[in-house]
């Protein structure tokens, strides 16, 4: 058993999350992290909401709320989303906590201690018309090396050199479109360039490993070939206070959002471990050199995963050019690998929240339950290339792969027990055509996990459906509504039993893709319990300030199935089913959806009836929207919190 840490990117809280964010940091990680404790790893799952930066304060003026009523309003909707969605977080938390800053502040004294955080004079960006410090990637521009037109004011994304932002031919103010000023201003720098021979040993064994994504590591070797210092504050008043003499009470100056953000992988697993009882349980994941650490996001934010993040680690452990020594902390793990998905566009268009040009998470699942979501994703999100999300091949993936399919496959299996037997018949003379069958599922068990393990989900999904259909396959070729006389009594029993067992691996096989759905399936092959544990929305005390709560999502794990397969149990009863998924009408739901885009005339969405069709999608039966619930975690027993880093921030720009 292997200690894993799922580190997911963390969502920047300036409204709900849309499903190109999802597609890049949410379901993949998920995924993974239920096939990985299916398959015996202790996981630890932790994020939470990125909640400081310039712009909430634009958002909160936007809003007529102070910054911090604002991230509250956002923190909860993102979390409710997340749960929704069945995102299994051991914890998932944000960055205004006592906590976080505790750590973040300690993780900033020890780098700086050791050398690698060095405070320079540079210019910084103004806004004229309202005196407000412009983030680096509020500042867009033509790169002076490329000519790219669209460089932002940290980095070219065409050429991928760091810049910064007065370098910019003709630069401009994404918020008004100004022309920024730029004043000089005292800043503190995190010495790259004193980590960049340790950085790069680091990722040359990465690369030896032959585990990244080509895309991913090449972007961050390159990274490493106009490497410079890169500033860790802000003229800002809404962050985490720089923690040194001279400094900390500056009501001006704050940490940079992405040096506080990317901590939240660590803080969160701290507040995890407090909240568990005992404190110290997070070293588990962090120190011991045999655990392993993936980190999920979108491209834009391979930077700060592969380069800044690693290079705080490092300095932080003193293992730099300058030496030094590692804080209380000790030595931290680096990442094992940076899982970053491509881009998803809608409808052949860039997501746009001021266009209207957006599908929010808690719409699509409101409407169509989180399965069908979960499994385009998974099927055609944007793994290593970039996709693009439509209405019709969404609803042509429901209609054909889910409810014909899989769908189908439950429906039959269950239906024919249920009239013929009505338990789970016992199994007699085993035929090839069954031993066949019941090889190729067992197969799949190795061939799906090793893709998963891998970060290959569209494959992984692809053998599972592909054993559905030799399971569908099985049915036309045995012919069970043929075998009606009884002298074809017992061999009735074994093809159906056959087929049971198949479809009960099979819903093992597709748990960590549709765990909602694997429930289902789980009561119509007359299971009881949960199969797939889900996560929950508890509200818990700030650890170090009892005054302040807030919404986590958290969840019991510990009851997931292991990734194999379990012998049914021959006289478990079966009823007539009622169908597990629901096929959707193809022209109403296109016409509606694209309707909602401003892309066609309104139209009504309705949904076929047939055999399939779950009672009811617009809430799933018994996996409708959560409530938030009071727990008990918290209530002044150890004192903690945490947070990390965000799919979008200060700096920032959205990841898929």
């Amino acid at each position: 058993m292997s200690k894993v840490l799922s580190a997911v990117a963390w969502p920047y809280t300036n409204g709900p999350r849309h499903i190109g964010h999802v597609a890049g940091f949410g379901v993949p990680s998920d995924v993974f992290s239920r096939y990985m404790r299916m398959a015996g790893h202790d996981v630890l799952m932790v994020s939470g909401t990125d909640e400081h930066g310039t712009p909430i304060l634009v958002l909160a003026e936007e809003e007529g709320l102070t910054p911090q009523e604002l991230v509250d309003k956002y923190n909860e909707v993102i979390a409710r989303d997340l749960t929704d969605l069945g995102l299994s977080y051991d914890l998932f938390t944000r960055t205004t906590t006592r906590n976080h800053y505790a750590v973040v502040q300690e993780m900033f004294r020890q780098v700086h201690a050791n050398g690698y955080m060095i405070e320079q004079t540079t210019k910084g960006a103004i806004s004229p018309s309202t005196g407000r410090t412009l983030p680096d990637r509020y500042i867009e521009g033509t790169c002076p090396i490329c000519g790219f037109p669209e460089a932002r004011g940290d980095q070219c994304d065409n050429c991928g050199n760091q810049l910064d932002a007065d370098e910019l031919i003709n630069p401009r103010s994404k918020i008004n479109g100004e022309t920024p000023e730029f004043i000089e201003t005292q800043h503190f720098f995190l010495d790259l360039p004193a980590l960049a021979d340790a950085l790069g040993v680091w990722l040359d064994e990465r690369e030896a490993s032959g585990t990244w994504r080509p895309n991913v590591i090449k972007f961050s070797k390159n990274l490493l070939k106009d490497v410079r210092p890169r500033a860790m504050t802000r003229d800002i008043d809404w962050g985490i206070p720089i923690p040194l003499e001279g400094w900390e009470d500056n009501p001006t100056k704050r940490l940079y959002v992405w040096f506080d953000a990317v901590i939240g992988y660590l803080s969160a697993s701290i507040e995890w471990a407090r909240r568990q009882g005992d404190p110290e349980r997070w070293r588990e994941w962090w120190n011991e050199p045999e655990a392993v650490s993936y980190y999920f996001q979108g491209k834009d934010n391979i930077t700060f995963h592969s380069q800044i993040w690693p290079a705080e680690l490092l300095g932080y452990a003193g293992r730099g050019d300058k030496g030094g020594e590692p804080g209380p902390y000790g030595v931290l793990n680096l990442p094992t690998e940076v899982v970053a998905s491509e881009f998803m566009t809608l409808e052949g268009k860039q997501f746009s929240t001021s266009r209207k040009h957006v599908i929010y998470v808690k719409d699509i699942v409101a409407r169509y339950g989180p399965d069908p979501i979960r499994y385009f994703i998974c099927a055609a999100g944007p793994e290593n290339q970039d996709a693009d999300f439509s209405w019709a091949e969404f609803v042509q993936r429901n209609n054909s792969e889910l409810v014909a399919g899989w769908g189908n496959l439950v429906n039959r299996t269950a239906a024919m027990i249920a009239k013929n037997f009505g338990e789970i018949p016992p199994s007699y003379a085993v035929e090839p055509v069954d031993e066949e069958l019941l090889a190729t599922v067992s197969a799949g068990f190795e061939a799906v996990g090793g893709f998963l393990e891998r970060h290959r989900q569209k494959a992984a999904l692809a053998e599972v459906m592909r054993i559905v259909g030799e399971a569908n396959a099985y049915v036309s070729k045995t012919e069970p509504f043929k075998l009606k006389g009884d002298d074809e009594r017992e061999r009735l029993a074994t093809v159906l039993h056959t087929l049971v067992q198949a479809v009960s691996d099979i819903n093992t096989l597709i748990a960590p893709f549709l765990p909602h759905a694997a429930n289902r399936v789980h009561a119509v092959l007359g299971g009881e319990g949960v199969f797939m544990p889900m996560p929950r929305l508890d509200v818990v005390a700030d650890l170090d300030d009892g005054s302040r709560s807030y919404p986590v999502i958290t969840g019991d794990y510990s009851m997931t199935p292991r990734w194999e397969s379990r012998p049914v149990l021959v006289g478990t009863p079966i009823a007539k089913p009622t169908g597990v998924f629901t096929k959707l009408d193809p022209e109403q739901v296109i016409a509606d959806e694209r309707a909602r885009l401003g892309d066609a005339a309104p139209g009504r969405t309705r949904h076929h009836t047939d055999p399939l069709a779950a009672p009811k999608m617009g809430k799933p039966k018994h996996e409708g929207r959560p409530e938030v619930t009071q727990s008990g975690e918290g209530n002044g027993v150890d004192e903690g919190t945490a947070q990390a880093t965000g799919d979008a921030g200060d700096d920032a720009g959205t990841t898929a």
